[in-house]
């Protein structure tokens, strides 16, 4: 069969006199857009108690949106929106479900907001009959409703818990969008997001972008009145970025669930706002966004220290927000392989504990594709880290000098990970990660005594694919051993690299040095010179092993490098250095030090231009 020759064309497009190659149009901007998972600082309100609002539907019947029964979902609507029109069916499917399984008394009030201003009445009852929508219809034309909740699109759903508290807004979910759509849709948002407030449990992703026509408001922000009392805001705050771990039974070191519990720590909190001790956040201004961003808004962290400076009023209890349920159980949900360590760990009740290492062989006979993985502690009062590593043991006769080659003592293999209050992954759906076959884990666990012995039984749980995903996610490290800090040195400086040779795009980073660890810093330089910066650490945590996930994953070319920073406070200045007079190496003990900048990716094929 005659081979066909390779043809390379060039298009050239012309706008209002502008020409622009094919190459040059890659560089404008998606043609297709999906939903994005957002961080809460990028979304004004979310987490806070709504004015009420009332309004007259279609019927001339008059609404009050904080007076209705159970939670309320609020979507955006225009009838001739073509995004609109192909989320009609879903919704109409979606409040019949609800109204079904809340039998005599709905759990959910569903509210159709039509914002635009040029729709007819019949045409809004056609919509409404054509779709079935079980649910209350609301032209907004002068947009005075749409304004309080800060619509940003035709397409945007808010779920609105029985307080009043906006616990959700974005997409329903990702399977139409912007030039694009999808057989069936693999992020189910706003359903997760109404199951979760309904359950009394945190929604796992409070906000998303909404690809839809977008809306122009006159108003487009609102500004909370009266006085900022305990049960009107600062119970909302607390709620959301302070009891994951400040709770009983949690990490944190003391509880923060009731009005007096706050007052009582009044004084600290206002400590560790100013100095931005908590919530625990180091990246600097400039890189991200981050999904995971911990830190306040500015808006919450004014209110807050505003609050505490007002002697703390608490306000009617009427006000307070809805009791949400911590799960003591796996935050992925049922895992589909648990592995535990091998044997009990006894903590003692005080001292110092050297990192413990255990290997497990994991029992599936073939390799799985991870979709989410969540590692949990039975004394998270005493685990400050677990790191889980794709390792092998030593083997009988191997040297010392030779197994640390193999696997250099973590700066190969790293699986997994957990930090106080944050210990679970869960990967979009087109990238999974591999555990392959009989594969053997390492635990590293750090224990921390705190007074009192405890046991613990850590243990890894899995969720698996059912196919392969699109993308093998993997995590990678720009990393050295090869280094000495001088005794006394305040800021001594490790580099380290890594050099991509296809193109790639990076997920997440999560920087690892010891107790002398000051600052860290990723760079990129790509291979036209272009230098940018990836994530900026300038007050390093050891207590705070972070992953750093960027909302919007970096795409890379094939021959860039990312450049790794480190600085170390070896001197006397530095309350946790075990010894300014020693000179320190790498080594895996928390008196040893390491230079890792740790990174999750996975390459994209490079397209075939020009060929066929």
């Amino acid at each position: 069969m005659q081979r066909l020759p390779v043809i390379t064309l060039t298009v050239t497009l012309a706008f209002c006199g502008t020409q622009l190659t094919a190459a040059d149009k890659t560089d404008q901007g998606p043609v297709r857009v999906a939903p994005r998972p957002q961080a809460r600082q990028e979304v004004q309100h979310l987490g806070e108690r709504l004015p009420d609002v009332h309004a007259t539907d279609l019927a001339g019947k008059r609404v009050s949106l904080l007076q209705l029964q159970g939670a309320l979902v609020v979507v955006t609507r225009d009838v001739n929106c073509p995004l609109c029109k192909r989320y009609g069916p879903r919704l109409g499917k979606l409040t019949r479900k609800y109204a079904a399984s809340g039998q005599n008394k709905k759990p959910v009030t569903f509210l159709f907001l039509n914002v635009n201003e040029s729709d007819t009445p019949k045409m809004m009852h056609d919509e409404q009959k054509a779709f079935g929508f079980d649910g209350i219809y609301v032209h907004d034309p002068k947009r005075k409703v749409a304004a309080v909740l800060g619509v940003r699109t035709t397409t945007e759903a808010f779920v609105i818990d029985s307080a009043g508290t906006l616990r959700y807004r974005g997409a329903v979910d990702d399977q139409y969008g912007i030039g694009y759509s999808k057989q069936a849709p693999s992020r189910n948002y706003l359903i997760d997001a109404i199951d979760e407030v309904l359950q009394g449990r945190p929604v796992s992703t409070p906000a998303t972008t909404s690809p839809g026509c977008v809306i122009e408001l006159d108003s487009p922000d609102w500004q909370p009145s009266g006085k900022i009392t305990y049960h009107n805001r600062i119970s909302r705050i607390v709620q959301a970025s302070c009891q994951s771990c400040h709770r009983k039974g949690g990490v944190g070191p003391f509880p923060l669930e009731a009005y007096r519990q706050v007052k009582a720590r009044k004084s600290m909190i206002k400590y560790v706002l100013e100095e931005q001790i908590m919530p625990p956040w180091f990246a600097a201004e400039g890189t991200g966004p981050w999904l995971n961003d911990r830190r306040l808004s500015d808006r919450d962290r004014s209110a807050l220290l505003s609050w505490i400076d007002d002697k703390c009023p608490e306000g009617s209890a009427k006000d307070a927000p809805a009791t949400v349920t911590r799960d003591e159980g796996w935050h992925i949900g049922k895992p589909d392989l648990v592995i535990e360590i091998p044997e009990t760990q006894s903590i003692p009740a005080e001292g110092f504990v050297d990192y413990r290492y255990m290997y497990v062989r994991t029992p599936n006979k073939e390799d799985r594709w991870i979709q989410s993985m969540e590692i949990r502690s039975t004394a998270p009062e005493v685990v400050h880290h677990v790191l889980v590593f794709q390792e092998e043991p030593r083997q009988p006769g191997e040297s010392r000098r030779a197994f640390r080659r193999r696997f250099a003592g973590g700066l190969h293999g790293y699986f997994a990970g957990m930090v106080p209050g944050h210990g679970w992954t869960i990967y979009p759906d087109h990238v999974g990660k591999k555990l392959p076959a009989n594969a053997s884990l390492k635990f590293q666990v750090h224990y921390t005594p705190n007074g009192k012995a405890a046991k613990d039984r850590t243990a890894i749980g899995f969720k698996f694919r059912d196919t392969p995903p699109q993308y093998e996610i993997t995590t990678a490290s720009a990393a050295t051993t090869r280094f000495r800090i001088p005794p006394g040195n305040p800021a001594y400086e490790v580099k380290a690299h890594f050099a991509f040779s296809e193109d790639a795009t990076v997920y997440s980073f999560a920087p690892h040095m010891h107790l002398r660890g000051k600052a860290f810093r990723y760079e990129l330089a790509r291979p036209d010179g272009v230098r940018q910066l990836l994530l900026d650490v300038p007050r390093y945590d050891f207590n705070w092993q972070l992953r750093y996930k960027l909302a919007e994953p970096i795409d890379i070319p094939a021959g860039s490098v990312i450049h790794a920073t480190a600085w170390f406070d070896n001197s006397a200045d530095n309350p946790a250095n075990p010894d300014p007079n020693q000179t320190v190496r790498f080594g895996e003990q928390t008196f040893d030090e390491m230079m890792i900048g740790y990174f999750e990716w996975y390459a994209r094929p490079q397209a075939q231009r020009g060929s066929f």
